[in-house]
């Protein structure tokens, strides 16, 4: 069985590279389930006591289940601070841990000593040549150790990882990581490799961002006699210019929700990008599951676009029937005028702006005074027409103005257009004038005129 999770820091919103990192866990967990099953796990990341936030939670929940991302189990990082500090003794006695004293200054300053030697700004490991004297005064001082993780010079690390592929680092070129601060807090490594032990997670799907840390998890997985989950790291998340934007690093589910967005076409295309595989519209989580493949994902960042989002979107809603969206409607729109105004929507939200197309008040065009005189002959041929039969009331219409004035193509329907609608472009006139009536029909003919 295929395990994911995603472990977000309540600290904040999600925004839309989280997002993209939760529904990619999710899909392949799900594709898992076909097969020889699958789960996505929630983990929420909130040992940082001061910067966690309760309402950051329940926001996170909110924005998973708004996307259909319903996790299957969740664990929250600040219930298992015991399960830490075993795993910390274990690892203290083995040797695998050590205690450093140096303060941010004096760490600064010996980076940029290496720096200025064209060195690797890598640590020391001056604090293993301390002895349990020099401990001692340290404690007599009042001053707590943080704690660093041994790396193993000798132990080669590689992975073969799902989107990069072969992965290998040399420990000896990395600076054994903080894993525990003086105040007795933990940093983000140690409990996540713990947690995935424990929750017995299968796949670690994550940015590319997280690489060095795999790297350095491997050795902790090893270390707590335990196998390593398989790795895979996806490019980042890039804006349509190329770069990673303040915007967009700030999107998140409630700006989606507020432009009026539907959640598959946010999945859509956070699905898709940095794939070889085409974006488009997909109507439920199962097919985009069936799709999700790692060996289609690129080394290339992936490049969110908010034209393409829209264009998914508006694919959706155009294949959304009335009863999908009756209760998002205005007052008064019935399955006829949705099918009429469907075809110029991005958003189901934009109904409400044509519904109001439809119902008025229309402000009236400015016209030529030859146009006025054509919009006065068409409010008398309006106003002379048997509308009995609605569903012809544009083409007979037209016909008798065609008749009458001689005008054809653009200089016979766009005057029409503007009169009864306000604007140049929408709905099919054969569909939109029974909406609008005959009564009003003739008002705004006659006020165009």
């Amino acid at each position: 069985m295929i395990v994911t999770r995603f472990a977000p820091s309540p600290t904040g919103h999600l925004h839309v590279g989280n997002i993209r990192t939760a529904l990619h866990n999710f899909l392949l967990a799900h594709k898992a389930r076909g097969q020889a099953g699958g789960r996505f796990m929630l983990r929420i990341d909130d040992t940082d006591a001061e910067r966690s936030r309760e309402d950051y939670v329940d926001a996170i929940r909110a924005d998973l289940a708004w996307l259909g991302l319903n996790p299957d189990g969740e664990e929250r990082q600040s219930a298992r601070l015991a399960i830490y500090d075993a795993a910390f003794e274990r690892l203290k006695s083995a040797g695998r841990v050590y205690r450093c004293y140096e303060t941010a200054q004096e760490l600064d300053l010996k980076r940029k000593i290496l720096l200025g030697r064209k060195l690797p700004p890598i640590y020391d490991r001056a604090a293993l040549a301390l002895t349990d004297d020099d401990h001692a005064r340290f404690a007599a001082d009042g001053v707590a150790p943080h704690w660093r993780f041994r790396l193993d010079h000798d132990e080669p690390i590689a992975w073969d990882d799902g989107v990069r592929e072969a992965q290998h680092f040399d420990a000896a070129s990395m600076s054994d990581p903080v894993v525990r601060r003086a105040d007795g807090s933990w940093l983000y490594m140690l409990p996540s490799c713990v947690d995935d032990i424990d929750m017995g997670i299968t796949d670690v799907l994550r940015g590319e961002d997280h690489v060095s840390n795999t790297a350095v998890q491997i050795q902790m997985f090893t270390a707590l006699s335990a196998t390593p989950p398989r790795f895979a790291h996806e490019a980042l998340l890039v804006g349509a210019e190329g770069k990673l934007s303040k915007r967009l690093g700030s999107t998140g589910v409630a700006d989606f929700r507020e432009q009026g967005l539907e959640p598959m076409a946010v999945n859509s295309l956070l699905a898709r990008i940095g794939t070889s595989q085409p974006v488009e519209a997909q109507h439920d989580m199962a097919a985009l599951a069936q799709g999700f493949d790692l060996a289609t994902f690129g080394r290339a960042p992936a490049r969110f676009d908010d034209a393409e989002l829209l264009r998914i979107n508006a694919q959706l809603v155009h294949a959304m029937d009335y009863a999908d969206v009756a209760g998002l409607l205005p007052e008064g729109m019935d399955e006829a005028a949705w099918l009429t105004i469907r075809p110029n929507l991005e958003k189901v939200t934009e109904a409400h702006e044509w519904w109001t197309v439809v119902t008025g008040p229309v402000a009236a065009p400015e016209l030529s005074a030859e146009d006025a005189a054509f919009a006065q002959a068409a409010a008398d041929a309006a106003q002379a027409l048997d509308w009995n039969d609605e569903a012809g009331a544009w083409k007979a219409l037209t016909n008798a103005l065609k008749q009458a004035t001689g005008r054809k193509g653009k200089a016979l329907f766009l005057p029409l257009r503007l009169a009864l609608t306000g604007m140049d472009h929408g709905p099919d006139m054969n569909a939109l004038l029974p909406l609008i009536g005959q009564a009003r029909t003739v008002e705004r003919l006659r006020a165009a005129a």
